[in-house]
């Protein structure tokens, strides 16, 4: 399984406009090569760099029950369930780091069922449900500048 933006590569610079202070959209993702038995997707994206400053790993995005048959999530959408971000809100969150450039994961994961979770789950929650029924797992990251 793979997955690309059209808007950066692997490991280089975000787009600022996808910033906090910023537009707040989340980018658009290319999905490759899902696995045929794969009943849903799972996104999240998070920060590991915010650990110094925000004392945990900051959650931008968790998104579940997005169709396996998915093959672009396109510019400012919501592909599936949105779950609760660190910024205490549904939906995506863009970068906004404190301390200059963080690197963003962003992790997809092909499941081989749906998840039955409630609206106010975080990450942890999905991670939970989805712990056994992971079928394949593609990552993207991505950095971002502390913007002035």
């Amino acid at each position: 399984m793979k997955l690309t933006s059209p808007e950066f590569e692997d490991s280089e610079f975000m787009p600022e406009k996808y910033g906090n202070t910023r537009k707040n959209v989340n980018p658009p993702l290319e999905i490759e090569d899902v696995p045929e038995e794969a009943e849903s997707l799972v996104l999240i994206m998070d920060d590991p760099d915010a650990m110094e400053p925000a004392g945990k790993i900051w959650e931008h995005w968790t998104v579940w029950n997005i169709p396996s048959d998915t093959k672009k999530i396109e510019e400012d959408s919501n592909p599936g369930t949105d779950g609760m971000t660190d910024f205490r809100q549904r939906g995506y969150g863009g970068p906004n780091p404190p301390d200059g450039v963080h690197t963003y994961y962003f992790k997809l994961f092909a499941l081989d069922t749906e998840l039955a979770l409630e609206k106010e789950a975080r990450k942890e929650d999905v991670e939970e449900a989805m712990d056994e029924n992971v079928l394949e797992k593609a990552e993207l990251t991505a950095k971002f500048d502390r913007l002035s």
